[in-house]
């Protein structure tokens, strides 16, 4: 029987990152269908997700052959490094040492730079767009993969973490589909603090619990350790925030 409240976490966690991979894949697809029709664009995620699906075959039980308390070391510490960095660069976003996420330029840029390969390589168009199509999905489908699996993994937990990503991705094509543009209204910013702060959390979470670590409350020390990113966050962002110059008439 699924206990909710422990898989609240892994859901969330999956749910929030796996929409941040989503929205990038989706906004590169759109630019192919866009340039050169469906049928590329379609054809090449086909193909990612049949790579992706083969990948996870394969990973499956491999997983369970690796030892519990090494698979949470080697997952915690490559999970605290991934959460550390989201978090990081969401940190210098709020603070505005660094450029926001603006889907809208990406899909312009993205557009540009395929039809500088498509003008490039008459033959073969349709090629190059699905080539496209599925190097975008494969590569943010891993992502979600490897989040899947760090949240999950250990503790009964890849179901729960595999349902908040299936979650996302039926949400991004749902309102992809209905608005047939870049998805720019998305918060990512805001989404990659938050997925920052939740996977850092797993992160110091899985990792003591590999090192045989028995945390205070069991589960509930996520909340804890979520709570201490997300000051730390708050507090990067605010420290190297630029002042605001006041112009004297």
């Amino acid at each position: 029987m699924l206990e909710w409240s422990k898989a609240a976490p892994a859901i969330g966690a999956a749910f929030l990152a796996s929409l941040v991979e989503v929205v990038e894949a989706f906004t590169i697809v759109l630019v192919v269908a866009t340039l050169r029709g469906w049928k590329p664009a379609v054809l090449g995620t086909g193909a990612a997700l049949a790579t992706l699906a083969a990948v996870v075959v394969i990973l499956g039980p491999l997983l369970d052959q690796v030892p519990l308390h090494l698979l949470q070391l080697v997952i915690g510490v490559l999970l605290l490094l991934f959460g550390i960095g989201w978090l990081r660069k969401a940190s210098l976003r709020a603070g505005g040492i660094l450029p926001l996420h603006d889907e809208d330029a990406i899909f312009a840029k993205e557009s540009a730079e395929l039809s500088a390969d498509i003008q490039r390589q008459k033959t073969s168009q349709d090629w190059i767009a699905g080539i496209a199509a599925y190097k975008a999905v494969l590569l943010e489908g891993l992502e979600v993969i490897f989040i899947v699996i760090a949240v999950g993994a250990g503790r009964g937990m890849l179901w729960p973490a595999s349902l908040g990503a299936l979650a996302a991705c039926a949400l991004v094509l749902v309102i992809g589909a209905i608005a047939h543009r870049p998805l720019s209204k998305v918060p990512e910013n805001t989404l990659k603090f938050g997925v920052g702060v939740m996977l850092s959390a797993f992160g110091v979470f899985w990792t003591g619990e590999g090192l045989g670590v028995e945390w205070p409350g069991q589960d509930l020390a996520l909340f804890v350790f979520a709570g201490l990113f997300l000051i730390a966050g708050l507090m990067s962002a605010r420290m190297v925030r630029r002042p605001v110059l006041e112009v004297t008439p």
